[in-house]
């Protein structure tokens, strides 16, 4: 199923119309990817199958065979899927993929402050482990963490600090709740993707569970590789759960394994050489004997790469 040219929404389940107001019962976040992960495999295709029908047989052909069973056999399926992603020569997706089955402003859909989570205790304490490996030591003063399409809680290390931490979000109360916080900006990255914030500024910038929200992604993607430091770090991490009805197309028509190769196209083509290759990795809590376990949970990141000439 094509996302938006064939005007259907997978996520929605009715016809796609381009600033439809969001049904109730689709607020809130639910499973958004169009294939289940075990769905893709069983498929045979990976995201092959589904990127054909987003973009075409010619960005098919593009793309690198992996048979189900290499898949499978590798100690990461998600870190597989950039080992070799093989990019078109121009970024591949079409505007129409970046529209939303709800069109009206994000200031709206964001307006009243939402206090809770939008992934599991598994999945938060997973994501919270890759930062605490990640990010310059806690209370280190002149480090500079930013998190965008932040809220009232950032999935940082408890007790993490440094010198600063930013957020930007889109409900101020949710922010002003965010107590790793050293200050804050409300801003919708839709309307415009600017940053308001200088040059070189941050060693890491995080987007956790956001991602699939941005309809002009390459344009946030420079912006945060103009406030990285040389060396800096960006990590976008997402699952499989969001607001079905806020989430780009592209999204809800595809699955978890397409995602990580759709993110890393953000990076591999929003600054040309600009960033270091984008690498994946599937961080989901895996279910022990006595239980345990979440929901499935992905990071794609890269560096910014140092100027040409530089040290």
């Amino acid at each position: 199923m094509v996302a938006c040219s064939a005007l259907r929404c997978v996520a929605a389940s009715r016809p796609f119309v381009a600033g439809a107001a969001a049904p109730r019962a689709a607020l809130g976040r639910v499973a958004c990817s169009g294939r289940a992960a075990g769905e893709q495999q069983a498929a045979g295709a990976g995201r092959r199958g589904a990127l054909q029908l987003l973009a075409g047989a010619s960005l098919a052909a593009m793309l690198p065979t992996r048979s189900v069973a290499a898949a499978a056999a590798s100690v990461d399926q998600a870190a597989a899927v950039l080992e070799d992603p093989q990019w078109p020569d121009k970024f591949p997706f079409k505007p129409e993929y970046f529209q939303r089955y709800d069109e009206s402003s994000d200031a709206i859909f964001y307006e009243q402050p939402r206090f809770v989570t939008h992934i599991d205790d598994g999945a938060i304490k997973a994501l919270t482990q890759f930062y605490a490996e990640s990010f310059p030591p806690s209370v280190s003063q002149d480090a500079a963490l930013l998190d965008i399409c932040s809220s009232w809680i950032s999935h940082y290390p408890p007790g993490y600090t440094a010198g600063r931490v930013a957020g930007l979000g889109m409900n101020e109360e949710e922010l002003k709740r965010n107590s790793q916080l050293t200050e804050y900006a409300v801003k919708d990255l839709n309307e415009d993707p600017t940053l308001p914030y200088e040059d070189n500024s941050f060693d890491v910038i995080t987007n956790a569970v956001s991602v699939d929200y941005l309809t002009r992604p390459l344009e946030v993607f420079q912006e945060m590789h103009r406030c990285l430091k040389p060396g800096g770090l960006a990590v976008m991490s997402f699952s499989n759960r969001c607001f079905p009805t806020k989430a780009i197309a592209m999204w809800t028509s595809t699955g978890d394994l397409d995602h990580i190769w759709i993110v890393g196209s953000y990076f591999h083509y929003s600054v040309p050489g600009g960033y270091a290759a984008p690498q994946a990795k599937d961080i989901s809590p895996k279910r022990g004997l006595l239980g345990g376990g979440g929901d499935p949970m992905y990071v794609v990141f890269a560096r910014k790469q140092p100027a040409a000439g530089s040290a």
